[in-house]
């Protein structure tokens, strides 16, 4: 064999079929060989992990809001890469919203990748938006390279993204089957959240009542039918609702190209737990019931859903209207970039999952769901990219201490179980003391 820039020996490594113990060979950025622990790999580099870490492959959450630009003051592609490294995410999938100008055209997106170019610390990829009106920039946007396309079928929180009503939904989903693209759908359905009581006050029942069950069971089920006419590929993000689980069940067993992601938050926390007041816990949809929350690691189990990302939608403190507690007026978002690991696993390891398990929902699985062909697996083949976590040490999370621009997140506070030590990105470390060394991907280099 050539020689190898690197090997990295692991008593513990997380392979596509089960934890092994191994030696993993570096060339150019590349796994080219994953061998036993003892296997004669010379490289120019060795490391040894400790025997209290394991190696995965380096996480890729599809689903961050970096708002960069136009709204940097709540995050940016700094600080956001940096919080991604620290918490052992290689890879991220950018959303169209909440930077200014949207993704919705191809201006916006070469703007969007100026910006990001110079500060990620790591990989950065670009989702295109779905709005009223922008049906023929579509195929211009998927041709650049975004890796599929957002759509809201309700108010967006932010006015220059608006949702597309069920016509406009048809004619987006049509457009995007005529390239075998990939729609990505905030499915809460507008008018049972018009129906629904207003929310106000510090209660929390009362915003979750605001949010109900049925204005998400009723949007799913408007995908699945416009899915199974159109032949389009869709996808449901954040799933908080267990009752939609039988129906994406049922539409695979009879053909629909679906999926469906949920968030750390929704498998943490439970309505019942949280405060009058407490803002920082307010996302769309809501964290439900802890019997809901049980229910959707079934779901996880089952395999009905696929993927576990963040949807890390920070924002500034003073829009989470925390000194008056108003669950109406705050911004709706969950920073959690940084500790998305940490807080599945802790959960995860009470309900007897493995680590194996994370990474498929966490590394392999959103990498599949987008089409990153080199991402999300230790195999030959494969970018180098790696998280080094210590599955038995714990810590408590402090909103200060993280990388996220604005100190702000319901985890603060809170126990949680597995440190990440290092974040390897094509063959090397992360520094993040160092120069950024992120790169911008896009659909058509990975295919």
């Amino acid at each position: 064999m050539t020689a190898l820039d690197l090997v990295i020996r692991a008593h513990r490594i997380i392979g596509t079929t089960g934890e092994v113990s191994g030696a993993v060979g570096v060339k150019d950025g590349r796994i080219v060989a994953v061998e036993p622990y003892e296997a004669a790999l010379a490289g120019a580099r060795e490391h040894h992990l400790a025997h209290d870490e394991v190696l995965l492959p380096g996480l890729v959450d599809s689903h961050v809001h970096v708002n960069d630009p136009g709204r940097t003051d709540w995050e940016g592609f700094t600080s956001a890469t940096r919080a991604a490294a620290a918490g052992g995410v290689t890879t991220i999938i950018d959303m169209p919203l909440n930077s200014i100008p949207p993704t919705c055209d191809v201006p916006a997106l070469e703007l969007k990748q100026k910006v990001a170019g110079s500060q990620a610390y790591v990989d950065v990829g670009f989702w295109g938006g779905a709005i009223p009106g922008n049906a023929s920039q579509l195929r211009p946007l998927h041709d650049a390279g975004v890796f599929g396309f957002k759509c809201f079928l309700l108010h967006s929180g932010v006015d220059e993204f608006p949702p597309l009503d069920p016509a406009e939904l048809e004619l987006a989903m049509r457009e995007i089957s005529a390239f075998d693209g990939l729609l990505i759908v905030h499915a809460e359905d507008a008018h049972r959240i018009d129906d629904a009581p207003a929310p106000h006050g510090a209660a929390y029942q009362d915003f979750l009542r605001s949010r109900p069950r049925e204005a998400e069971y009723a949007a799913v089920a408007d995908v699945i039918g416009l899915a199974a006419l159109t032949g389009c590929r869709v996808h449901i993000l954040h799933v908080s609702s267990a009752d939609v689980l039988p129906m994406l069940a049922e539409a695979r067993r009879d053909g629909v190209r679906i999926t469906a992601e949920t968030c750390p938050h929704y498998l943490t926390f439970s309505a019942e737990e949280i405060p009058a007041g407490a803002t920082q816990y307010k996302c769309c949809p809501p964290i439900r019931e802890a019997e809901n929350r049980e229910l959707l690691w079934e779901g996880l189990r089952d395999g009905v859903i696929d993927l576990v990302v963040s949807d890390h939608s920070p924002s500034t403190v003073d829009l989470k209207c925390l000194d008056t507690g108003d669950f109406g007026a705050a911004w709706g978002g969950i920073a959690s970039l940084q500790l998305g690991l940490p807080a599945v696993w802790t959960q995860a390891r009470r309900r007897g999952f493995t680590l194996t398990d994370v990474a498929s929902w966490m590394c392999q699985a959103p990498a599949n769901q987008v089409g990153l062909r080199h991402k999300g697996r230790i195999e030959a083949g494969y970018d180098a990219d790696f998280c080094v976590l210590a599955p038995d040490e714990t810590f408590v999370a402090d909103a200060h201490t993280l990388h996220h621009k604005n100190p702000l997140t319901p985890y603060d506070g809170m126990p949680l179980t597995g440190v990440v030590r290092e974040t390897w990105l094509r063959g090397a470390p992360v520094d993040l003391a160092a120069g950024h060394r992120g790169r911008l991907l896009t659909l058509g280099e990975q295919r």
